[in-house]
């Protein structure tokens, strides 16, 4: 039987990072991916600010289970340099904040195609220098399926994984597999659940749509199921995305088309998810 360990996005409750901190101790969740601060990504923050957040997380006795970083978000095309910059700074925050884990991406692709053979090179190469940096200061780099990037399917997720052996995690994200049109159970999980680190937990309809836990076709308490059956534990990050954000639009090239528009303010659509997946816990 596995252990399931609940963190979340609590900039889904709210932006302000105080009433982040007091909605995760209302739930009774443990952990928080932390993203947005006080309206600032969490990769933009300076170390004064880095440092403050830390003395917040000390004081209310909630830790971090990982930096939810955008590293990895920019095209395949843009430029590298900044972005490795980038990565160093999230790595600083990571350990002020005594985070090892940061959430990454595999860099997004040309709309035009779905065929990024011609990409595979180039963004394992840009992966490699990432992971150097990283191993270094002993952080461990997840890459997440997302769509539109290189390993939005579960094929390319694979390819990935296979070629940093033990050094880039994976974070296995069901709604984004079936946004991206991927059958998330069981042939994503099948293929990829002897590598998965940790879940983000949202749902999504056929229609496209986001919804909580349990209401789509992203099969959770199937997944969730089967991997209770192993003798490990698994993070299970709330992602509810069930109303427009702070900072939604800057997460999603077409955030539009994957809110459902279900709840009028965070605090309703973050509980609503939190017990949405709390029952499907409870009942494994």
């Amino acid at each position: 039987m596995a252990k399931f360990i609940f963190s979340a996005f609590a900039d889904e409750y709210s932006s302000v990072f105080d009433e982040q901190l007091f909605g995760l101790k209302k739930l009774g969740i443990p952990l928080m991916e932390i993203r947005g601060v006080d309206g600032t990504n969490v990769s933009d923050l300076d170390a004064s600010e880095a440092k403050e957040i830390a003395r917040k997380l000390e004081d209310s006795g909630i830790g971090i289970s990982a930096i939810g970083s955008p590293i990895g978000k920019i095209r395949i095309t843009a430029k590298f340099d900044e972005h490795i910059e980038k990565l160093k700074r999230t790595i600083e925050t990571a350990h002020i904040l005594s985070a090892d884990r940061i959430r990454m991406f595999s860099f997004y692709m040309p709309h035009k195609t779905r065929d990024y053979t011609d990409y595979k090179d180039e963004v394992i190469e840009r992966i490699g220098k990432m992971l150097e940096i990283a191993d270094a200061e002993g952080i461990r780099l997840f890459h997440e399926n997302e769509k539109g990037i290189f390993g939005e399917s579960p094929e390319n997720c694979l390819i990935l994984l296979d070629a940093f052996p033990g050094r880039l995690g994976c974070v296995f994200d069901p709604a984004n597999f079936g946004q991206n049109r991927f059958e998330a159970y069981p042939l994503a999980y099948d293929m990829l659940k002897d590598r998965i680190d940790y879940f983000h937990i949202k749902d999504v309809s056929e229609s496209g749509d986001i919804c909580p836990a349990g209401e789509g076709v992203a099969h959770i308490p199937e997944i969730l199921a089967d991997a209770n059956k192993m003798e490990r534990t698994y993070i299970l990050t709330l992602e509810p995305h069930l109303w427009d954000f702070a900072g939604l639009s800057s997460l999603e090239e077409d955030a539009k088309s994957v809110i459902s528009r279900r709840f009028s303010d965070g605090k309703s659509a973050f509980e609503f998810g939190f017990a949405s997946l709390s029952r499907i816990v409870s009942e494994l």
